[in-house]
């Protein structure tokens, strides 16, 4: 008897530990891509509405995709160790119709040296769902452009913001395709 019920603990202390793991990448992408569709988007996109004063979707986005990037900003402070570190800092903005603009400002932690890059992201015919990577050994995460996979931006190692930038990042993307 004593044997059975240690078995019936391990296999439930088994199911516990598997649910409080954090979930596979393909689980958190199917998760991601239903959050894109549907009245979870519509309830998503009323509270940005609702958050920055606004009633345009698109400027909306715009403003807490760039909120987000201030917030996750990938600064000279986290880069404990490295030799040449500098902030990077971004913007994004609409800059034609089905297109996007980054603008990659990298500033270094001693002087005044300041490095402007402006890279175009078509989006239409893209799948708008946006990739992350933010790996175990490192201060940062990478999102990938939704275009070919190449690194986009950088930020600070915090997954949950990752997560949050890459869905509104997501969310502006199909709403810059619909124009």
């Amino acid at each position: 008897m004593p044997f059975g019920h240690t078995r019936k603990l391990s296999v439930l202390l088994a199911i516990l530990v598997s649910l409080c793991l954090p979930p596979a990448l393909a689980e958190e992408s199917a998760e991601h891509r239903a959050e894109l569709s549907g009245g979870a988007q519509e309830n998503y996109l009323a509270e940005l509405k609702r958050r920055y004063g606004t009633q345009d979707e698109r400027r909306a986005l715009l403003a807490h995709v760039n909120r987000l990037l201030d917030t996750y900003a990938m600064r000279a402070g986290y880069q404990v160790g490295q030799a040449q570190r500098q902030d990077l800092l971004y913007r994004i903005s609409v800059s034609a119709p089905g297109e996007l603009l980054v603008r990659e400002e990298s500033r270094a932690e001693r002087g005044t040296q300041l490095a402007v890059r402006n890279q175009r992201v078509p989006v239409f015919g893209v799948d708008p769902f946006v990739r992350y990577d933010c790996p175990a050994s490192g201060p940062s995460c990478v999102l990938r452009n939704p275009l070919d996979g190449s690194p986009l931006l950088t930020i600070v190692r915090d997954h949950a913001g990752a997560a949050e930038l890459a869905k509104a990042f997501s969310f502006l993307i199909r709403n810059v395709q619909k124009s």
